[in-house]
């Protein structure tokens, strides 16, 4: 397989990605907050929308499908092998950072690949975000390689 053609399948799934985000009206913080703020006490200005339920529920079918096609299939089409996760274990780490994640999402509204997708808007917030999101990354990289 060609590296050319591994970019070209890489591009094409990130175009898809994005544009899903993007007509799911997963790219609007302010959608995302009305779907998660079930009591809307949050800013008491719109009742809780459920319309983002949808996109949960066809996200999780496509990943599922994915799941059983990865079982079944001998490998993918543009790799030597799956990559599927390994570890089982629901420790600390695992549940802080879920924590830590949902607030986030919470709060700001995004999490990172709608964010990603949504720095296509230049909105000003969202681009602190996405900076805010990378300089945590890169400070867990960092001091992860040090416990």
């Amino acid at each position: 397989m060609t590296t050319a053609l591994r970019l070209l399948a890489a591009l094409a799934a990130g175009l898809t990605f994005g544009l899903g985000l993007s007509l799911s009206g997963m790219l609007d913080p302010a959608r995302v907050q009305g779907f998660l703020d079930v009591t809307g006490a949050f800013d008491g200005r719109q009742a809780w929308d459920p319309t983002l339920a949808f996109v949960l529920g066809g996200a999780v079918s496509v990943a599922g499908l994915g799941y059983v096609l990865a079982r079944r299939l001998p490998r993918p089409a543009f790799a030597p092998a799956f990559e599927l996760p390994t570890n089982r274990r629901i420790d600390r780490p695992l549940i802080g950072g879920a924590a830590l994640f949902g607030i986030g999402w919470g709060l700001s509204g995004l999490c990172p690949g709608p964010a990603v997708a949504a720095l296509s808007t230049g909105a000003l917030p969202v681009a602190v975000f996405v900076a805010a999101m990378l300089v945590g990354m890169m400070a867990h990289h960092r001091f992860a390689a040090r416990a």
